[in-house]
């Protein structure tokens, strides 16, 4: 996903297919459609059918679609390569965080759900170096992102373990309307967090570069601030998880959306200074890009581990409308020529309300309460 925000510039540059703004939209929201027909449909499947099948699947689908992307003749068939690269993706993530949260310690659950989450923007950060090191040669970002997940399905294959499958008798597995009657407030909770969440992060992510750009700064000082903000994310994560088994993962998680709004809303002022400018993007992404893994932990703690993974797809599917929803917010923005500093305005409000999704979760478990 990071790979196509951070081509846009050069697409748009070169004309590539007689790609337009509207085009790059289309684009990135039909990609985020994949993702949510991906997450939707890979939580309940593994709870049915096990892990282990599902992620290789899962990885084979995006690492093969990614690849192809630079091969297509058109837009359509690019977004076409976008879309089923995006279900693959989405299908990945439930399975991978609900075996993190099942494999990891009592005492380190969120620990273990936000590390996990730190992968994607391990891969954004790496996207980011190559970015700044392969562009104009767009196409290598996406021929190198996809054969980097090639690797992993024979390793999934040895190491991966189904023990969930094993733990789960398939006549308890969950179905959505049991999963709704008995955890209404945390589902629904969980769903407009998530979606605020997602929102945000994609809406960044997607179109940081070109909103840094109408801001005023080069483009490579734009993709140095995506590189910095996902670097930010990566640090988040690992102290959010930290913080959340410490302090409880309802209050942590409401703390780092609070945060989120006010350094969203500093990066509304044009920074001469480029140090202040880089410190603030850091803590921006530290912040931002890491309260998604907090609701996953949110989630994999209040859910019973026979729904988690239909809980957890359920979130994650069900916040892509928001990942939908931010890129298209920040498109419409900058063609309207106001990306900077009204982009920043928007989401702070959205950081806010995110904060307010939070607290109206409940904080433990049905069986606890």
């Amino acid at each position: 996903m990071v790979a196509f925000g951070a081509a846009i510039p050069t697409l748009f540059e070169n004309k590539y297919l007689g790609m337009t703004p509207g085009d790059a939209t289309l684009i990135a929201t039909v990609s985020l459609i994949g993702v949510a027909i991906g997450s939707i449909l890979g939580g309940p499947l593994t709870d049915k059918f096990g892990r282990r099948g599902g992620l290789m699947a899962a990885i084979a689908l995006f690492s093969f679609s990614t690849i192809a992307v630079p091969l297509t003749p058109s837009i359509p068939f690019f977004a076409a390569a976008r879309f089923l690269a995006g279900i693959g993706l989405g299908a990945s993530m439930p399975i991978a965080i609900a075996t993190a949260t099942e494999s990891g310690r009592h005492d380190r659950k969120a620990s273990s759900t936000t590390m996990t989450m730190t992968g994607y923007h391990v891969g954004a950060v790496l996207i980011s170096i190559v970015a700044m090191t392969v562009l104009p040669h767009w196409q290598l970002l996406f021929y190198i992102g996809g054969a980097a997940g090639l690797p992993l399905i024979p390793l999934v294959w040895l190491f991966f373990h189904d023990s969930h499958s094993a733990l789960v008798p398939r006549h308890n597995r969950s179905t959505f309307g049991d999963l709704l009657s008995n955890h209404k407030g945390a589902i629904l909770g969980s769903w407009v967090a998530s979606f605020l969440s997602l929102l945000l992060v994609y809406g960044l992510n997607i179109w940081l570069p070109q909103l840094m750009r109408s801001a005023g700064y080069s483009l490579d000082a734009s993709l140095s601030l995506l590189f910095i903000m996902n670097a930010g994310a990566i640090t988040g994560l690992a102290i959010a998880g930290i913080v959340a088994d410490r302090g409880g993962i309802k209050r942590s998680t409401a703390i780092w959306f609070a945060a989120s709004a006010v350094f969203l809303a500093l990066l509304s002022i044009h920074w001469e200074n480029e140090f202040i400018l880089h410190i603030l993007m850091f803590i921006t992404g530290l912040f931002v890009f890491s309260a998604q893994g907090l609701i996953y932990a949110h989630i994999a703690h209040l859910i019973i581990p026979s729904k988690r993974g239909t809980a957890l797809g359920l979130a994650s599917g069900i916040g892509r409308i928001g990942a939908i929803t931010g890129p298209a917010i920040t498109g419409t923005l900058l063609s309207a020529g106001l990306g900077h500093p009204w982009g920043f305005y928007v989401f702070s409000g959205i950081a806010l309300l995110g904060t307010l999704a939070v607290l109206l979760m409940p904080a433990t478990p049905r069986s606890l309460r």
